[in-house]
């Protein structure tokens, strides 16, 4: 009796979805998140009568066969690709990214991560940083008597100081896109890598080639919808029943079975 594994397939696909859901449910406050999706594709098929086979000696054909499916299997868990409302939080270097793109970031071993989190800070040398810690790529540093910094759309960032009339351009923010975003391998703390699937990385100028453009004072929210994050959590849940239910009815027949007489 196939059912046992077929179910048992079934259960574990919805335990799977159930563990993506509570990590986007999790996520709901974490800026520049996007939910994730739990993608699944059926099993192979015992082919017990493959569909065109002949069956009589006049040359008819069966016209659909019989094919037994053997479960399901995970396919992917894709990223969600959606903008996040952005948030006023009034922070000189607190930046949003509306549209494409991410904010690259040196890593302490030097390789490169992006983000879209734009919560910066600034270091204890007037380093930009993200809140890890971690270097904006650029390099830009705000000099200790700063009044004030500004950041444009197009990644300008300025500093006024109070002996100046005209603010000093400090340095340029840039933002990298990729052919396919959904290939980034995510490693924490809102960063992710460059990755086979990803293509290079392809840093230019906000606002140029289809990238976006960067909001100082906002920061973007998790795109987490709650109410569907909740509809697909009873969803796992009423699925993973129905699995459970099979495997005790497969039971129960195994053990009439083994009562025959």
């Amino acid at each position: 009796m196939k059912a046992l594994q077929i179910a048992a397939t079934g259960m574990a696909a919805q335990q799977m979805k159930v563990d993506v859901v509570s990590n986007n449910l999790a996520n709901m406050s974490t800026n520049g998140y996007n939910a994730r999706r739990a993608d699944f594709a059926d099993l192979h098929y015992q082919q017990m009568a493959r569909p065109g086979s002949v069956t009589a000696e006049d040359g008819s054909v069966l016209p659909t066969g019989v094919q037994i499916g053997l479960g399901v299997r995970p396919a992917s868990v894709s990223v969600v690709l959606a903008q996040g409302t952005l948030s006023a939080t009034g922070g000189d270097l607190d930046v949003a990214i509306e549209g494409q793109g991410y904010l690259e970031v040196t890593m302490p071993s030097g390789s490169a991560a992006y983000t879209r989190d734009g919560a910066l800070k600034r270091s204890p040398d007037g380093l930009i940083v993200t809140a890890d810690g971690y270097a904006v790529a650029s390099g830009i540093t705000i000099p200790t008597d700063a009044r004030a910094v500004t950041i444009t759309g197009a990644g300008e960032v300025y500093a006024s100081f109070a002996d100046r009339v005209e603010p000093e351009l400090l340095g340029q923010l840039s933002l990298t896109g990729f052919a396919n975003e959904k290939g980034l391998e995510a490693i924490g703390s809102n960063l992710f890598v460059e990755s086979a699937a990803s293509g290079p990385a392809q840093p230019n100028t906000p606002g140029i080639d289809g990238l976006g453009t960067l909001r100082q004072g906002y920061l973007e929210e998790s795109s987490v919808d709650a109410v569907r994050e909740v509809t697909e959590l009873i969803k796992a849940q009423r699925g993973y029943e129905l699995n459970a239910k099979v495997i005790t009815a497969a039971d129960q027949m195994l053990s009439a079975t083994t009562q025959v007489r």
